[in-house]
């Protein structure tokens, strides 16, 4: 493609060279350059892009995307005001404008988000639709699955991935947009269909610094939706961002581009839950909706199951679905990766895995889980390093009020000294009654709680779910509890 095509709806400041010139590709990885590539030149929060165009000429750098004044004659430089943000331009125009061609749904909150991809995906394929997922855990094209390494791609593997999608007659794409793509603009461009809000709890404070940034982050997707916005408004979070939504017709100059449509339990809302019974084996409840009402179920157990699958039926809804698609869809759904999953294990004891990683999101799992628990609840958790520091006293104290014993470990301690974050996460425990350990090795921190259950008990292992890794300092090392729990009653025989 030409250079000048690419540059269709970028605002440039200058170039130097020859616009009409070929692009091979595009890319924002010094080390991915081959000749005939656009490098944009990201100045990131570790590395600064610029610092290696010398590099990229070498080899064979056909143009540069900078943001700062760059001296070379050797290749086509344009200057814009923010690299980042002329990214997903230039990778929309690459792709082809993928996104055009499919229906997307961008689903945004701290909890929930995967999850309700995973039963909007069952619901599609009830219908009879190909679709492709997108999110934490992987990217699901057809029958390629790619493991995730973040969970809203950057904006140009992100249009690459469209455009697969495309390429493989996919008709809806679902993705979790998190708050980060949000604010870095990495789905800029994207054109999305339909777009939920599943609720917004402390999370990822160390970026946002405050509550409110967080919700404003996850507010641009709704403004980058053209068909119909979903949102919680059981979540204090959703009703301030519902009642944006509302408004946005009545200034001056504006209309309301995107049809809103509210859901909750707890509030009024335009598709609601009532008759809800939660077991140990799932949930079922009435939906009701302006048209009809219809009993559904699904088999992951907890109240927050109930807002997950009164989300996606919202968006099944929206999209026209009839309730009896919707009906076979949820219940198709057993289980999602790391999420409520319960480990298969030959013991007298429960074993669950869960991603509960912030306040909310552990105290969803557990209250889930003392519904339905006759034993002890035995539950082992960390906090990540490098990450949000307020949330770990918040955690410990939830854990403490709501288990029967706790085991503090060590999540993803990344930078951070694992004992330092421990401490942290035990000062919130100490103002409750409840016992607990603090064992720094999580496989021996595990292996401590298999050893301790008994008959009847639940051991709730918090925090890493579906990732099968644990960052340490200098490190990345395998880590699937899955496959610790399974060595470790190995041992025991």
């Amino acid at each position: 493609m030409k250079l000048n095509e690419l540059l269709k709806g970028v605002n440039m400041i200058s170039f130097k060279g020859d616009l009409d010139i070929e692009i091979n590709e595009i890319v924002y990885d010094s080390r991915k350059v081959n000749k005939g590539s656009l490098f944009i030149c990201v100045s990131g929060y570790k590395y600064d892009g610029h610092n290696y165009i010398r590099d990229a000429i070498q080899k064979g750098a056909a143009a540069f995307i900078v943001e700062k004044d760059v001296e070379t004659t050797e290749a086509a430089v344009v200057k814009v005001e923010n690299s980042r943000a002329a990214m997903p331009v230039l990778a929309s125009n690459f792709y082809g404008n993928p996104s055009q061609k499919l229906r997307l749904i961008g689903i945004t909150g701290t909890n929930g988000k995967t999850t309700t991809t995973y039963l909007i995906k069952s619901i599609m394929e009830a219908n009879k639709k190909r679709i492709g997922l997108m999110g934490t855990i992987s990217t699901q094209i057809g029958d390629k699955i790619y493991v995730s390494s973040r969970t809203t791609p950057e904006a140009l593997d992100l249009q690459c991935l469209f455009r697969e999608m495309v390429d493989s007659g996919i008709d809806y794409a679902v993705m979790e947009v998190s708050s980060h793509s949000l604010e870095l603009g990495r789905v800029e461009g994207c054109d999305f269909r339909t777009g939920v809000f599943t609720n917004l709890t402390q999370d990822h404070l160390d970026f946002h610094k405050t509550v409110e940034n967080y919700r404003n982050a996850k507010k641009k997707l709704f403004y980058l939706v053209k068909g119909t916005n979903i949102i919680n408004i059981d979540d204090e979070h959703g009703r301030i961002i519902a009642d944006e939504l509302k408004n946005l017709g009545t200034k001056p100059g504006t209309e309301a581009k995107t049809k809103l449509i509210t859901y909750g339990i707890d509030n009024k809302a335009d598709i609601m839950a009532k008759n809800i019974e939660i077991t140990s084996k799932g949930v079922g409840f009435t939906i009701v909706t302006p048209e009809y009402e219809a009993e559904l179920n699904i088999r992951i157990p907890g109240k927050f199951s109930v807002y997950n699958a009164l989300a996606a039926a919202t968006v099944a809804y929206a999209e026209g679905i009839h309730r009896d698609i919707i009906k076979e869809g949820l219940s198709k759904v057993d289980n999602v990766p790391g999420r409520s999953e319960i480990i298969k294990t030959d013991t007298p004891y429960t074993v669950i895995v869960d991603y509960a990683h912030t306040p909310d999101g552990l105290q969803n799992i557990l209250a889930s889980v003392r519904e339905y628990a006759r034993g002890r609840i035995i539950t082992l958790f960390g906090c990540g390093g490098d990450r949000d520091k307020d949330k770990r006293p918040i955690m410990g104290n939830i854990a403490g009020k709501m288990s029967d014993y706790c085991i503090i470990t060590s999540d993803n301690p990344r930078t951070e000294e694992p004992m330092e974050i421990i401490r942290q996460i035990e000062s919130g425990i100490k103002s409750t009654s409840c016992d607990y350990i603090c064992i720094e090795n999580r496989r021996d921190a595990i292996k401590y709680a298999l050893a301790m259950a008994k008959p009847d008990d639940i051991v709730l292992l918090a925090g890493k779910g579906h990732e099968t890794y644990q960052i340490l300092k200098d490190r990345t090392i395998p880590f699937d509890e899955r496959d610790v729990v399974d060595e470790l009653l190995r041992e025991e025989v």
